[in-house]
C-alpha cells in the first residue's frame, strides 16, 4: 500500500493530486503545523531525518522529494502518459520545468517570505526580491503564451510540480499580475483530481 506522509499547506498536496489523477489506492498519515511557528511537528523526523513532508512508502520503499515522488510515480504508475516521448522538444521542456520549480522558481519566493519576517532590517533587500521574482513568474507567463500547459498541449507531471510555487504566489495575490499563470491555476483547480485530492489532504492555503 501506497502512503503520504503529508503535512498541511505544504508541498505533499501535489503528491496527493498525483495519486488521485493516477487512481491508485493510498493511506494518508497527517501531520499539522504548529500554529503559532508553522513548522513541522518533530514527529515527521521519525519518518525522514530532516523532518519534512513529503515522503512516500510504497511498500518497502521510501521515497522524499516531491519531484523525486512525482518522477517515481509517473515510472512506475503512469503507464507512459504522464512524460513526452523521449527526444522531443516536449521532453526537453518536461525536463527544464520538473527542476525549474524548486531549483529556481521557489527561491525568490522564500526570500521574499523570510525577509519579510524581518521588516525594516529586511526592507533594503526587498526591492531587489522582488525585481528578481518578477523576472522568473514574466518568464513562466511567457512560456505559457499560447498553450496549456507547461510541456506543451498535454498535462504532464512536470505541471503538477509546477503547481507549488505559482499556488504560493497566488496566496500573496501576486498570480493576478500573470495572467497565463492565472489561467494555468484555474486550469489545475478545475480539475477533479485536483478537488478529490484537497477533500482528503485538508485545507490549503500558501502565502496568505
Amino acid at each position: 500500500m501506497i502512503t503520504v506522509h503529508h503535512l498541511n499547506n505544504s508541498r505533499s498536496q501535489r503528491i496527493l493530486w498525483m495519486l488521485e489523477e493516477l487512481g491508485l489506492d493510498y493511506e494518508i498519515a497527517h501531520y499539522q503545523r504548529d500554529a503559532v511557528t508553522s513548522q513541522a511537528p518533530d514527529t515527521l523526523k521519525e519518518i525522514h531525518p530532516l523532518g519534512k513532508s513529503p515522503v512516500l512508502t510504497d511498500g518497502d520503499i521510501k521515497i522524499a522529494e516531491s519531484g523525486a515522488i512525482i518522477e517515481y510515480l509517473a515510472d512506475t504508475y503512469g503507464k507512459g502518459t504522464w512524460k513526452p516521448k523521449a527526444g522531443t522538444p516536449e521532453a526537453l521542456s518536461y525536463l527544464e520545468w520538473m527542476h525549474y520549480s524548486e531549483g529556481s522558481a521557489m527561491l525568490p519566493l522564500l526570500l521574499a517570505l523570510y525577509v519579510g519576517r524581518l521588516g525594516d532590517a529586511g526592507a533594503p533587500l526587498m526591492p531587489r526580491i522582488m525585481g528578481e521574482m518578477d523576472n522568473h513568474f514574466s518568464y513562466m507567463n511567457a512560456a505559457l503564451e499560447g498553450q496549456d500547459w507547461f510541456a506543451g498541449d498535454k498535462l504532464s507531471a512536470c505541471d503538477l510540480q509546477m503547481s507549488f510555487p505559482l499556488e504560493a504566489a497566488q496566496g500573496t495575490g501576486l498570480i493576478a499580475n500573470y495572467p497565463n499563470l492565472a489561467g494555468f491555476l484555474d486550469r489545475v483547480q478545475a480539475r477533479p483530481a485536483y478537488k478529490k485530492a484537497l477533500e482528503k489532504g485538508g485545507p490549503y492555503k500558501l502565502g496568505g
